[in-house]
């Protein structure tokens, strides 16, 4: 399924528990990157922190059995694990309240963590984690520390946890940007430009940010990507809708596996399209599907 699994990943942000009503579910965007890219064999580690409280002990066992090293995340013992209250609309869209402050909040590095990162060859990290000063310093010095890793930006905006001057040092870091459609206009927009039109948006804020890897997802709609100064479309697969909690999570990482590993970049959004639909069939982030069952998803909607 992939030409090339000998890449070293490395996901940075919050972990924690998305509760659906009086249902638990382990979540948040970072650990649902690491978990689906762990899945289908990269190496993968993550770098967070969680509370020294059952919900921690639960994440750290759950991240262990799914393939992926928490030698990286911290055990507070001042900070609880963190918790987000999910809600869902009648088309199972999300909406989060984010509990402040968690210990996600609080990531710091050591010498042991920052030589993990020196070998990484992809770093995924979003805007989210960026909301309290001590893991964002720690964010920002690892983009510092290693200019050989592909670093993909993950912009997850959740008001009021974040401010146009920086998303625009955050994006002028990566190699890789994923907004949904939503979230470039608004950015694109408070950066000055006026337009309702995605390519347009996307051109933008590649030259304004040097960036030349650009996606944007559309929901039910699909998804553009910018690759090698090339833009690629995808319609989207159609699927009765769980809800929609980790899918855009699930489609990054796949894509970024796909393309770093094959260099295909029809192929990596046509795969990244299904298991984005695939999870969304499912209830909560991070359902288990398995290479079986995205192949025949594939056969079933070849056109």
């Amino acid at each position: 399924m992939f030409i090339n699994k000998k890449i070293n990943v490395i996901s940075f942000g919050e972990v924690l528990f998305d509760v659906f009503g009086s249902e638990k579910k382990i979540g948040g965007a970072p650990l649902n990157l690491a978990l689906r890219t762990a899945s289908y064999g990269f190496p993968v580690s993550i770098i967070s922190a969680i509370g020294n409280d059952d919900d921690g002990k639960v994440i750290l066992d759950f991240i262990k059995e799914n393939a992926v090293d928490g030698a990286g995340i911290i055990v507070s013992p001042q900070y609880e694990t963190g918790i987000v209250q999910v809600s869902l609309n009648e088309r199972g869209s999300a909406t989060y309240e984010i509990k402040f402050p968690s210990a996600w909040d609080f990531i710091s590095a050591d010498e042991k963590i920052m030589d993990t990162v020196n070998k990484a060859d992809v770093f995924f990290y979003g805007s989210l984690a960026c909301r309290n000063d001590v893991s964002q310093n720690t964010l920002f010095s690892i983009l510092n520390s290693n200019d050989k890793m592909f670093k993909v930006f993950d912009v997850n905006l959740r008001k009021p946890f974040y401010n146009i001057q920086l998303l625009e040092k955050l994006m002028n870091k990566a190699d890789f940007i994923k907004f949904n459609d939503e979230e470039i206009l608004e950015i694109a927009s408070e950066m000055g430009f006026k337009s309702d039109d995605l390519e347009l948006n996307i051109k933008f804020i590649s030259e304004k940010t040097n960036t030349t890897a650009i996606c944007v997802t559309l929901g039910k709609h699909g998804s553009i990507l910018l690759w090698n100064d090339e833009l690629y479309r995808h319609e989207g697969y159609p699927v009765k809708v769980a809800d929609t909690v980790g899918a855009g999570d699930s489609f990054l990482a796949s894509l970024i596996a796909k393309l770093l590993s094959d260099q295909n970049p029809i192929d990596a959004l046509n795969f990244a399209s299904a298991v984005g639909a695939l999870v969304a069939s499912y209830s909560g982030a991070n359902p288990k599907i398995e290479n079986s069952e995205i192949e025949v998803f594939l056969e079933q909607n070849a056109v």
